[in-house]
């Protein structure tokens, strides 16, 4: 199994409503993108977060399913999302599990 673990800062112009359409899309690629097991989306409650607000976490099949999302249409609908509604920084971490 692969774990990849998101964490999302955005623009202050950035709505809740964004926010949560943003999870929503996202949660939807459960089974739209082959190789998902498990996918974790929410806002941020930690006063330790250094400014991200959002956190995500994806469970891969294998690394193949990994690099597979990484290329998908619908995740890259969702990059652009993500742009679109001011993303200014974003941490990735992928480990083995």
């Amino acid at each position: 199994m692969i774990e990849h673990i998101a964490l999302l800062k955005f623009s202050p112009e950035t709505t809740r409503e964004q926010k949560d359409e943003l999870i929503r899309r996202t949660l939807g690629l459960k089974g739209k993108v082959p190789g998902i097991v498990d996918i974790r989306q929410g806002m941020n409650f930690s006063d330790r977060s250094k400014g991200y607000e959002m956190g995500l976490t994806v469970r891969f099949r294998d690394r193949a399913a990994l690099d597979a999302y990484g290329t998908h249409p619908d995740h890259l609908e969702i990059v652009a999302y993500l742009k679109e509604i001011g993303i200014e920084d974003s941490i990735f971490v992928d480990f083995e599990c």
